[in-house]
């Protein structure tokens, strides 16, 4: 990346000498697309290097309309709050998904992916609010296998072992409760699965 950097300085002290210079004008021939080839050239190593740092994310999902209910007093995002804190705090990337009834069951109107975001502290990209009529358990299941992820529930997911046999594995689900006033979850020391 250091020899990209110094081929776009010496690219453009070149294009600038040449538009100050009458004399240097067929600088610019060799100096403007050597600038842009490097420029484009740092931002595209830029950006590999971000996808990679993502890909090497530990990721996790939580079955938010399961966890919310683990205090058992009645759905609460308190303990989705907790559960990110602890997961975060761990090494774990999450993303939340929930039941489109969720805002019925919280507010007594519908909620998004937006408003449960900003709720959770989370980016938006990382919370999904399911379309109504459709089952949250199979989006769930198939974000964690398309992440290399595991799930966060109490859930034992037997009606999908068939199309899901990754739900048998051990340490695949990762139950949890509250108890004491602070989340517990089954959780090994090393965060890859």
């Amino acid at each position: 990346m250091f020899a990209l950097f110094v081929i776009l300085m010496a690219s453009c002290a070149a294009l600038i000498a040449s538009l100050l210079s009458p004399q240097l004008t067929d600088l610019l021939l060799i100096a403007a697309p050597c600038a842009l080839a490097s420029l484009f050239l740092i931002l595209k190593t830029a950006w590999r290097a971000r996808l990679s740092r993502s890909a090497k994310r530990s990721w996790i999902i939580l079955d938010g309309s399961n966890i919310m209910h683990w205090k058992g007093t009645g759905p609460d995002t308190a303990v989705v709050k907790d559960a990110i804190r602890l997961l975060v705090a761990r090494g774990f990337t999450p993303g939340v998904v929930f039941d489109a009834n969720v805002g019925y069951k919280l507010f007594d109107r519908y909620q998004d992916d937006g408003a449960l975001a900003k709720l959770l502290g989370l980016p938006q990209d990382r919370v999904l609010v399911v379309p109504k009529g459709t089952p949250a358990d199979e989006i769930i299941l198939s974000a964690a296998r398309d992440h290399g992820a595991r799930v966060v529930t109490n859930d034992r997911y037997r009606d999908w072992a068939e199309r899901h046999p990754e739900v048998s594995e051990e340490g695949f689900l990762v139950r949890g409760g509250y108890r004491d006033g602070a989340v517990w979850l089954a959780l090994p020391d090393n965060p890859a699965r």
